[in-house]
């Protein structure tokens, strides 16, 4: 990309949020002769400095120099759907998206933003899976412990269980069928809830 267009994004997208350079080199902490010289075309920002202007500005850095990024819906919904890997095993719901991310990251405009929302939601799930396992086991063990008896009516009845971890997967698979028919008419992914476990 030529110095050009990236100061004419960081420019554009600086009057778009109505800051002044001045703003811009204080919020940044980049020297306002640095910001001047930079949106004039006279130095390319990398690494740190960029990532300043980029947080600045409330956006990720790859969206300053979108001349390395594609828009490639195809891309997205195929990270999208690639979580849904947790029906046969719960880790590969983190595992497969991540190894997606890692194969195309810099590459698809809103990988980024989209890969943490399917990891931070999909971390999530498999910790809650994880702690209802944890549950019907302890209370199974510790019915029998008080009994001694290893009938159903004291293990508990499996309906019950059975219905909660599948209304969990119900649920994952439904946020994610959602988010890939969010993607395709170009809205903006909902997951929820979502913790920022991966920032």
């Amino acid at each position: 990309m030529s110095n050009q267009n990236l100061a004419k994004n960081i420019k554009e997208l600086r009057n778009r949020k109505g800051i002044s350079q001045e703003l811009l080199a204080e919020k940044s902490g980049v020297s306002l002769r640095t910001v001047q010289r930079i949106e004039n075309g006279e130095t390319e920002p990398r690494g740190d400095t960029l990532v300043r202007l980029a947080e600045a500005l409330d956006t990720a850095p790859e969206n300053l120099s979108d001349w390395k990024l594609t828009e490639d819906k195809s891309a997205l919904m195929t990270l999208n759907l690639s979580a849904l890997g947790f029906i046969v095993f719960p880790l590969l719901g983190i595992i497969i998206p991540m190894v997606i991310w890692i194969s195309k990251k810099g590459k698809v405009r809103d990988l980024d933003k989209l890969a943490k929302s399917i990891l931070n939601f999909q971390i999530l799930w498999v910790v809650v899976l994880l702690l209802v396992y944890i549950y019907f086991i302890a209370s199974a063990y510790y019915r029998i412990n008080q009994s001694g008896d290893i009938s159903l009516s004291v293990v508990g009845n499996p309906v019950y269980k059975l219905l909660a971890i599948g209304g969990l997967y119900l649920y994952n698979i439904i946020q994610i069928v959602t988010n890939t028919m969010r993607i395709n008419d170009e809205k903006e992914v909902r997951y929820f809830p979502l913790v920022k476990i991966v920032r």
